[in-house]
């Protein structure tokens, strides 16, 4: 009888919501991932050869870093025990949650970071749109290719504190892609290394010039690769295999059903790609242009200039989400329960909030400003997209078993891991 309702549940959950087609990932070139697996963990590409792709994305941590804002440059360790290094401390701290990696690579993602603020666009020349200019489009295999664009260019995350290095001086003289800028120079390093040499002969052609659009073309087939994540249990039971756990089974009807999840979170990877304010708290610095003082992070407001865009952000899809904590585009909290439980009441979980759901390596009072203010927590909540939903706690124990089966295992393992070592030399994240 229980594995009878638990067969009706999900048929009725199909029935009622159409996830459309199934996730489109195009193929990958063996030799190209592998390359893209060795520069991913390398921290050549940095400016100080200290920080590599996978100090904030890590599988150790669900492919982010476990924090609610991380620390690039000027940091030591790894994850929460990350810290700013004394000697050498970061310049500013980085603004919003690292984002995790997972399903990246499906076509259906045509909008990168929480703000969105690069995306497929093919009405652009270079298909797609960028605050840095259509100059720096040209050659990218993919939106998720082009984002590599960002960190390597960023003091705060990868460039480096000016005129410590020769890339981070590129990038404050604003010489980005220009010959001698910032990517030939991180290029020029890959390519002196006989090995990248080597590998890259296989993949774009013996002796062609390495440009930093190779090198994230890589990146982006492994990223795809690695961490493809479509076969959890709850894709398992939509196909027609092993049905859900019977509470997994009723979290999946009131997630399509009377909690009204599927508003945002639709389809096969639980998102409408769209920007939604649900008056998430704001923690740490805000988005800002550099050095200007305010905590004020307006989200997709600064990308499209539009009153009625300010406080949204792009829905993330909900696949391995129980291991991407912490959650929001500033990592406000620090447990998917309480992720969850802010949905029910936006407005009221705002004015709430506890700030020991920050998950800091260490706080400091600016880290606070933005709450203690009034008028803009005001302006947060008057944002707000979320009506109240009244929830029962074995609903909402329901909800977190249904989230909880959308975990792939088979990503979270990882298809081929973290190297070793890496042509640099230079020390892997373990």
């Amino acid at each position: 009888m229980r594995l009878a309702l638990t067969l009706t549940l999900a048929a009725n959950v199909a029935a009622a919501q159409d996830l459309g087609p199934r996730p489109v990932f195009a193929p990958v070139d063996r030799a190209q991932t592998e390359l893209g697996q060795l520069l991913f963990y390398d921290p050549v590409l940095s400016g100080n050869r200290n920080i590599s792709c996978a100090t904030c994305h890590h599988p150790r941590f669900g492919t982010s870093d476990g924090v609610s804002l991380a620390i690039g440059e000027g940091g030591t360790g790894l994850g929460p025990t990350r810290k700013a290094d004394p000697q050498n401390p970061p310049e500013q701290r980085i603004p919003r949650n690292a984002p995790a990696l997972w399903n990246l690579g499906a076509v259906e993602f045509t909008v990168m970071f929480h703000d969105g603020r690069l995306e497929a666009d093919p009405a652009e020349p270079g298909g797609m749109r960028t605050p840095l200019g259509q100059e720096m489009v040209a050659g990218f295999d993919s939106v998720l290719s082009a984002q590599a664009m960002f960190p390597v260019l960023s003091g705060d995350e990868m460039a480096g504190h000016y005129s410590e290095n020769e890339v981070s001086q590129a990038v404050r003289l604003g010489h980005l892609s220009s010959g001698g800028g910032a990517w030939d120079r991180i290029s020029a390093r890959v390519a002196e290394i006989p090995e990248y040499r080597s590998r890259f002969d296989g993949v774009i052609g013996q002796g062609a010039p390495i440009r930093f659009t190779d090198i994230s073309n890589a990146i982006a087939a492994f990223v795809q690769l690695e961490w493809r994540a479509d076969a959890s249990p709850f894709d398992i039971a939509m196909n027609g295999g092993a049905p859900l756990p019977s509470a997994a089974a009723r979290g999946q009807q009131l997630f399509y059903g009377a909690a009204g999840c599927v508003g945002c979170h639709s389809g096969w990877l639980q998102t409408d790609h769209g920007f939604h304010a649900i008056a998430l708290p704001q923690i740490g610095p805000g988005k800002a242009a550099r050095f200007e003082n305010h905590a004020r992070d307006e989200g997709r407001m600064r990308v499209t200039g539009d009153p009625a865009d300010a406080y949204r952000f792009r829905t993330p899809s909900l696949r391995n989400v129980a291991q991407t904590a912490p959650y929001g585009h500033n990592g406000a909290y620090a447990t998917l329960d309480a992720m969850l439980r802010h949905h029910l009441d936006p407005v009221q979980a705002l004015n709430d909030y506890d700030r020991t759901q920050a998950v800091f390596p260490g706080f400091e009072a600016d880290d606070w400003r933005a709450l203690e203010d009034t008028e803009e927590t005001a302006r947060i909540a008057a944002a707000n997209e979320l009506a109240p939903v009244v929830l029962r706690e074995a609903a909402i124990a329901d909800l977190l078993a249904f989230l909880n089966a959308l975990t792939d295992e088979s990503a979270v393992a990882g298809r081929m891991g973290i190297p070793e070592a890496v042509p640099s030399g230079l020390l892997v994240d373990r």
